[in-house]
């Protein structure tokens, strides 16, 4: 097959311990998934059916373990917030999944930051529009190396946690998720087929706050490793 132009790359994440990539088909992500955050956004986190926002698969911002990546500050915002998530890669296709067979479609897991021109978002939001302008723009996924799930296996519950500077800002636990990560599986293949590649962003703890150039943020989960970057 000939191109009118280049094809562009394939968007890939490192696989923890191994040479390997794994290609990024689609990043889905699940809003206000921890009920302090939910309730610092200003939303009741009574168990409403999960909602859902994408990112581009170009959004992804690889950061190998130990290495620091430099992300840049996005334009037309003046309030860039971090949130750190529990990342869930597909490695099985299926549609209508059940939840008690939704494990059997996770390859792996890692480390992410749902990074957001909040002031955008909120500005969408009130005025009823999407929300691609405050979390679909360039970078805005940074993610560690994806674990294999035969070296972690489905963790159900860990600390997850961030800091900017050294100061901690986020902390939480997996265990705490309104919708657990078999949950949101079930539910996300209602709407879409689920294929390899795809990444499941599935929420955040209270804690989100602003990020400028120069700061440090640093995030993990036990069990799954650690992401640093830098604004720059």
């Amino acid at each position: 097959m000939s191109y009118a132009i280049p094809p562009a790359p394939i968007p890939a994440v490192p696989v923890a311990g191994s040479a390997d990539s794994f290609p990024v088909r689609r990043i889905y992500c699940v809003g206000r998934n921890y009920a302090a955050h939910a309730r610092e956004m200003g939303s009741d986190p009574e168990r409403d059916p999960p909602f859902f926002f994408c990112k581009p698969a170009d959004a992804i911002m690889p950061a190998p373990q130990g290495i620091t990546a430099d992300v840049a500050y996005p334009p037309q915002t003046a309030n860039y917030h971090h949130e750190v998530e529990l990342v869930v890669a597909i490695g099985k296709r299926g549609r209508n999944i059940s939840a008690e067979a939704a494990n059997e479609h996770v390859w792996g897991y890692a480390v992410g930051f749902d990074m957001t021109r909040r002031d955008l978002q909120f500005a969408l939001r009130d005025k009823g529009r999407p929300w691609e302008l405050g979390k679909a723009f360039d970078q805005s996924a940074p993610i560690s190396p994806i674990v294999p799930v035969g070296h972690s296996g489905h963790p159900t519950s860990g600390r997850v946690w961030l800091s900017v500077n050294g100061t901690l800002k986020q902390e939480g636990d997996i265990g705490d998720l309104i919708w657990s990560v078999a949950e949101t599986i079930s539910h996300l293949s209602k709407y879409f087929e689920l294929f390899p590649g795809d990444l499941i962003f599935t929420g955040t703890p209270e804690g989100v706050g602003a990020v400028v150039k120069g700061d440090l943020v640093s995030g993990g989960i036990e069990g799954l490793g650690e992401l640093s970057i830098r604004i720059v």
